[in-house]
């Protein structure tokens, strides 16, 4: 992939306050098609029969997010059981969402109590619409990420300085997994684009892939528990196009955890009518969405 086409790309959603701050906000970029093309009601057929739905979003595109809430009514009409899984809440404060879905919590209440506005940024009624369709369905709602603490510590310092309270809300170390070539060189160019002064920093790199795969595996944990928990449930994951894309972020690590082809799991990424195909050796997702139809 060109590198300029992988910045834009960069939902990676680490860049909200580590290296892609200025491209947490660029446009939603072109994206690759896939072998086969369907239609957005054909995309819905599909999406129904999964155990596992990944809509990898540009986090500042209001098409992205009205196309979402659209699967997700759609999937929620089929199926009473449907969780959101969200990248915009940190673990912690699962309790918090807990509560406003219970109505013990008013909305104001529930942004103050999750920290939103800090440890997330992006404008709150970008997400509301999900958090208030899930209340009134009385769907569960995952707060994926990791705490955005524990993240930067290890973009600066590595896993190795990590301490028995900041792995309270994430994976076992052992299973934080730096092996995939292909991601690796994904975000060594996004890395390397945005640090020009430290391309040579090899350190300062893999302190960054270990902030971005530790950000990955928790979410992916915290899916493959909950299916575990819930095998009569759907789970829709809501999260940035650079932990979906290929399946190098979450999707192979929730395949992992739950076994090789034992859960049918979908991905899906927005295109708008402005955006060009590129090549590639592969499809960046099982669909793409056309916010044109």
């Amino acid at each position: 992939m060109k590198t300029t086409k992988l910045i834009k790309l960069c939902a990676l959603s680490l860049s909200i306050f580590l290296l892609c701050s200025s491209v947490a906000t660029a446009q939603t970029t072109a994206n690759p098609q896939p072998q086969q093309t369907y239609t957005n009601q054909e995309i819905l057929q599909q999406l129904v029969k999964a155990k596992i739905v990944y809509l990898g979003e540009t986090h500042d595109s209001a098409a992205d997010h009205q196309a979402q809430l659209k699967i997700i009514r759609e999937m929620q009409r089929q199926n009473r059981k449907i969780a959101i899984a969200m990248e915009m809440f940190q673990r912690p404060f699962q309790s918090a969402i807990d509560n406003y879905l219970a109505g013990k919590l008013t909305e104001q209440q529930l942004i103050e109590q999750t920290e939103y506005d800090r440890r997330w940024r992006f404008p709150w009624e970008s997400y509301a619409p999900f958090l208030r369709f899930a209340k009134e369905k009385q769907l569960p709602i995952l707060a994926l990420n990791t705490p955005s603490e524990v993240t930067r510590k290890v973009a600066t310092q590595g896993l190795e300085s990590l301490t028995a309270e900041d792995k309270q809300h994430i994976p076992p170390i052992s299973e934080i997994r730096t092996d995939n070539a292909e991601y690796r060189q994904m975000l060594l160019e996004v890395f390397q684009q945005h640090q020009k002064a430290a391309q040579g920093n090899s350190t300062a790199f893999e302190r960054f892939l270990q902030a971005q795969v530790l950000w990955d595996e928790t979410m992916a944990e915290k899916i493959a528990e909950f299916v575990k928990a819930n095998p009569d449930y759907q789970v829709v994951v809501l999260a940035g196009k650079g932990h979906i894309i290929y399946g190098y972020g979450i999707p192979s690590r929730v395949e992992r955890r739950l076994g090789v082809g034992k859960v049918k799991m979908r991905s899906v990424v927005f295109s708008s009518p402005t955006d060009t195909p590129l090549s590639a050796d592969k499809p960046i997702a099982d669909f793409v969405w056309k916010h044109s139809e």
